[in-house]
């Protein structure tokens, strides 16, 4: 037998193609290989600030990592007192908090009324597949009665 020729009982390796991961299956990869708990996203109108913070702490005694919006636009502040950077910053926030529903496992809006940027996180959670829960069910557009 001649260098480089296979011998007659010798089968070549098949090539192996590597197998194409989405981004959100190697997040959800890695979070399961490192043993995370189910993260959840709050979301929800500012106006119920202090109910998303009551579901944050509630969560988070459940055993859950909790990510919620961590400015509320509506209340002063130096950091948007300028409209136009209150404007910048609202873009920026919003980007945020897609990033916040992508990363989760599953999303948690609080109040008993959704606005339209509610109601864009909720149909972008579930274009994504991920559970949404309610604080009140009867707010959620996919309901029969709304």
């Amino acid at each position: 037998m001649r260098h480089g020729e296979l011998g007659p009982h010798h089968q070549e390796a098949p090539v192996s193609h590597p197998q194409l991961f989405t981004p959100e299956e190697k997040l959800a990869d890695a979070k399961k290989l490192s043993n995370l708990p189910r993260i959840v996203a709050i979301c929800g109108s500012t106006r119920f600030m202090a109910e998303m913070n009551e579901a944050d702490l509630r969560e988070t005694e459940a055993g859950r990592i909790v990510v919620k919006p961590g400015c509320d636009l509506k209340s002063p502040h130096e950091l948007w007192s300028d409209p136009v950077e209150a404007e910048a910053l609202k873009a920026r926030l919003d980007d945020l908090h897609r990033a916040k529903i992508r990363l989760a496992d599953e999303v948690l809006v609080v109040g008993a009324y959704i606005g339209d940027s509610t109601r864009a996180e909720i149909a972008y959670a579930r274009s994504l597949g991920k559970p949404v829960r309610f604080t009140h069910p009867e707010v959620d557009p996919a309901a029969p009665d709304q």
